[in-house]
């Protein structure tokens, strides 16, 4: 496979490096305008996600959910050759929403009878078609767990596959990564890297516990179909979010909380690069989950580099009546863990967290400028934006890397000057 691989050029010495806190979805949309800054990006996701066909393979094999790395995987993947196309294409594939004829199809992918094989060549055909089988074999040795291919994406069960085989998401993570060919420059790492189940809770401020990420988000009462990541009609939330946090696998209030350790290659990353972004996306379930872990304020907190958040264009369910300084205040109490073990908190000012803001014009979120001076951010971009009729004002992404390209820019200029 290594022979294959022929989008992972060295970079241009010029090219900065980043590190962006996402999730799974809302980054997406940018991530193939920013190979064209660099391809010297560290991503790092959560692995808590339980919404979709991923908690499905969850609840029957257990592990980290892996949707989220999944999908930021395939939109780093190459597109420069029809075979690599052809392998986005099956890695990408969600099964059918009718359950007998999902099981019906993914047995003819499985068998390698179905249509999406075309266009891969047999190298790549036996070796993800080994951890598809894998995957299938893993299920059949569950007999008292019926699982249900509903939507069920082919790229997740390629993944479980080959977590469960090496019994490492890291590996499965370095084999999915060079089977679609992303530039070895570009690196997707789990917050948490590990091989169990994780599941992430919250406490609201009227004390209410919420257990479940999909549950804080996007409820959907049990069902096995997609999760809307749009916007949808789901209820408010009874009182604001104080904060997330991580609970055992049968906990269902905070005496069940744990604190897993953050994966190291993250802090290592975060020591190093040139801008940490946090990322557009659900505020609660997709950023905080990484920030919270110990050890991420500590080292965001003593960089100088760039540090900046890409502001909402719509509000969500997590942060309805949220202001542009109500994101920061959320950001930095959960870098500073303000509300979790009171040894284990940190007193750091929101500036040493964030300092500059890229704001998608027209957007939802009110821009209240002197409450964020008074939190010590005054670096404030607009960026132009579009509208999606499905989630509403987002940033142009064009405009958005270049601005983001123009403040690391600003950045290297003053600390290569200062290197004189």
């Amino acid at each position: 496979m290594a022979a294959h691989c022929h989008c992972s050029s060295n970079p241009r010495p010029s090219q900065p490096s980043l590190l962006v806190f996402s999730g799974g979805t809302a980054f997406n949309g940018v991530v193939e305008e920013l190979k064209k800054l660099t391809v010297r990006v560290a991503h790092v996701l959560p692995v808590s996600d339980d919404g979709g066909s991923t908690a499905e393979i969850v609840r029957v094999l257990g592990g980290p959910a892996v949707g989220d790395i999944r999908s930021r995987c395939l939109r780093l993947a190459d597109q420069s050759t029809s075979e690599a196309l052809a392998v986005r294409r099956l890695l990408g594939h969600r099964l059918p929403i009718n359950s007998q004829q999902a099981k019906s199809e993914w047995y003819e992918i499985v068998e390698g009878e179905h249509s999406l094989w075309e266009g891969v060549s047999k190298p790549y055909r036996e070796t993800i078609r080994a951890f598809l089988a894998y995957f299938q074999n893993e299920i059949l040795r569950r007999p008292n767990e019926s699982f249900c291919f509903s939507n069920g994406s082919i790229g997740n069960f390629f993944f479980a596959g080959a977590r469960v085989f090496f019994q490492s998401l890291d590996a499965s993570i370095f084999l999915f990564s060079r089977v679609s060919d992303i530039p070895v420059e570009s690196l997707v790492l789990p917050v948490i890297s590990t091989n169990d189940r994780l599941t992430l809770g919250c406490e609201l401020w009227d004390g209410t516990i919420i257990r479940g990420q999909n549950e804080i988000s996007h409820p959907n009462h049990g069902s096995i179909g997609s999760v809307d990541k749009g916007r949808s009609s789901v209820p408010a939330l009874p009182s604001r979010i104080k904060r997330v946090f991580y609970m055992s696998s049968e906990g269902r209030n905070s005496l069940h909380e744990v604190f897993p350790t953050a994966n190291p290659a993250v802090l290592d990353q975060l020591s190093n690069v040139d801008c940490i972004v946090y990322a557009m996306g659900s505020l609660f379930t997709s950023l905080c989950p990484s920030l919270v872990l110990l050890g991420i304020g500590e080292i965001i907190s003593s960089r100088s580099c760039p540090k900046v958040l890409l502001l909402n264009g719509t509000h969500d369910r997590e942060t309805s009546g949220f202001s542009a300084s109500s994101f920061v205040t959320a950001i930095t109490d959960a870098l500073n863990r303000t509300y979790g073990d009171s040894q284990n908190c940190l007193k750091n000012l929101p500036s040493q967290y964030i300092n500059t803001l890229l704001v998608p014009k027209d957007g939802e979120i009110p821009v209240d400028i002197k409450t964020l001076s008074s939190q010590g951010i005054i670096d404030v971009v607009t960026v132009d934006s579009i509208h999606d009729p499905k989630v509403g004002i987002i940033f142009d992404p064009e405009s958005l890397i270049n601005a983001l390209g123009n403040v690391v820019s600003r950045y290297m200029r003053t600390r290569d000057y200062l290197k004189r």
